[in-house]
């Protein structure tokens, strides 16, 4: 055989199509990162003579899974680098495994609203991706005319908000706008993204008079599940007219909407939808006061809302995970005041989903592949990435994680130091926060499972036991 390939081989690899994990080989063109051929077999050393030592990966029994696709990341770059960046965002994500990010069109300045902002947006990125980067452009009032344009530029899809994002520069549409983009849309293999809440006479995303900004529940209350449920009835009632279109709902909070999705779903729409590793994981009784890091719009909400996502997920309704990885300064989430109602409304996830959702999901008979399912070959399907993404089988990009599905790692943002008192050593734990700003509702959390490292087309990414040192960004733009 060519030396120009690289052998994966453990007793433990999940390949697609399969539920279980099993014996198998994996042998990749070292020159296109592309898998060439799968043997359900396990290989040895002495099966592969000619292979170099550093083109031969010996799993053992640990396990080797496809790596994540996730499909809602907020990078903020250009722009907002004090938020996020291209460098440390996708870093993040490849310590967590993933090896594809779908970068949303919101914070960076300017957004991808435009033809020339994707190119702006694409030079920023250049060389410093250490997984492969895919774009959702954005939809504001009066760009429709641009969509077209960017989906020729390989922008996946569009989002939009129906209600204040937050930004000056990324208003919220209204029903005319997203008709305007269906229309231009309905033809094409394209996706309209909605962030789904939306005001009306009878629910409002406001604080009650008088109450306490500081308070979890006051953030709770002014975030009621009428304005998630009450936008998707709109976005349904509008796909009966373009059926032919592709919608996705993202980040669902709301259990109310449960009902309309599947009887949306049922009447044969084109409807998908996503939830987030935060919703599936923490409940709002848990969340203390004066905790602004915990915020995002739509809120966590109760356990019984939690349950309730976790069913809808399993029997298909919810179609998929993500992280909404959606970080800011410091000093926006209001960490010195503790005011939840003024705080920047997003959570940092990026390097920790598999292993939180592989945690949560244990407690309800939730195996591996169900989770690769949720937050690789789904949300490739998702990002139109799934001639190449989201599997391991021949043709497919070898994006491979190794994993260790029972180490127990502890979410901290602490160095590693030593102190001797008296006869004993006091030591404080490894960083394994890698994003920018080391804000996270996780910190002090056991999980269960770590990626040992995560390969991009063959080519190592990331690795554990260096902390990813004397690596370099492989990632591409796709």
């Amino acid at each position: 055989m060519s030396s120009g390939v690289l052998i994966f081989t453990s007793d433990n690899i999940l390949l697609t199509g399969s539920q279980k994990l099993a014996p198998a080989t994996l042998i990749v063109e070292k020159s296109t990162g592309k898998i060439l051929e799968v043997k359900e077999t396990r290989s040895t050393r002495a099966d592969f003579p000619e292979i170099a030592d550093d083109d031969w990966v010996d799993a053992g029994d640990r396990w080797i899974l496809p790596g994540l696709v996730d499909a809602h990341v907020h990078l903020n770059e250009p722009g907002r680098t004090d938020w996020e960046g291209f460098w440390t965002g996708t870093r993040a994500a490849a310590a967590g495994g993933v090896t594809t990010v779908v970068d949303m069109p919101l914070n960076s300045i300017p957004p991808t609203t435009t033809k020339e902002n994707l190119g702006t947006k694409r030079k920023a990125a250049q060389g410093q991706c250490w997984t492969d980067v895919a774009f959702w452009g954005g939809l504001i009032p009066g760009n429709e005319y641009e969509l077209k344009s960017m989906s020729k530029d390989g922008v996946k899809g569009f989002k939009c908000f129906l209600i204040e994002s937050g930004v000056e520069e990324f208003p919220c549409v209204t029903k005319d706008d997203v008709e305007k983009a269906m229309q231009e849309l309905k033809d094409t293999p394209s996706v309209l993204l909605f962030h789904a809440e939306l005001e009306s006479e009878h629910a409002h995303a406001k604080a009650k008079p008088g109450a306490d900004p500081k308070l979890y529940s006051t953030f709770l209350d002014s975030r009621p599940q009428e304005l998630e449920s009450d936008a998707i009835d709109m976005v349904i009632g509008l796909m009966k007219k373009y059926p032919s279109l592709r919608c996705h709902i993202v980040h669902l909070s709301a259990a109310s909407a449960l009902p309309a999705i599947r009887a949306a779903k049922a009447a044969g729409l084109q409807l998908t939808v996503e939830t987030c590793f935060h919703y599936l994981v923490l409940a709002s009784s848990a969340i203390p006061d004066a905790q602004p890091q915990f915020k995002c719009c739509p809120p966590i909400r109760d356990a019984a809302n939690r349950d309730a996502l976790w069913a809808a997920l399993q029997d298909g309704t919810i179609d998929y995970v993500v992280s909404d990885h959606s970080p800011c300064v410091a000093e926006l989430k209001r960490l010195q005041d503790g005011d939840v109602m003024k705080a920047w409304g997003g959570i940092s996830t990026l390097g920790l989903g598999l292993s939180l959702l592989w945690t949560e999901g244990r407690k309800r008979g939730v195996t591996i592949a169900d989770i690769v399912r949720w937050t690789s070959e789904l949300t490739a399907r998702h990002a139109s990435l799934d001639d190449r993404k989201g599997a391991i089988k021949a043709g497919w990009d070898a994006d491979l994680i190794i994993w260790d599905p029972e180490a127990e790692v502890k979410v901290t943002r602490q160095f590693v130091k030593s102190w001797k008192i008296d006869d004993d050593f006091l030591q404080i734990a490894k960083d394994n926060l890698y994003f920018k700003n080391k804000l996270s509702p996780y910190e002090g959390l056991t999980v269960y499972g770590k990626v040992e490292s995560t390969f991009v087309r063959g080519r190592l990414s990331w690795n554990a036991s260096t902390d990813g040192e004397g690596l370099q960004p492989l990632g591409k733009l796709i």
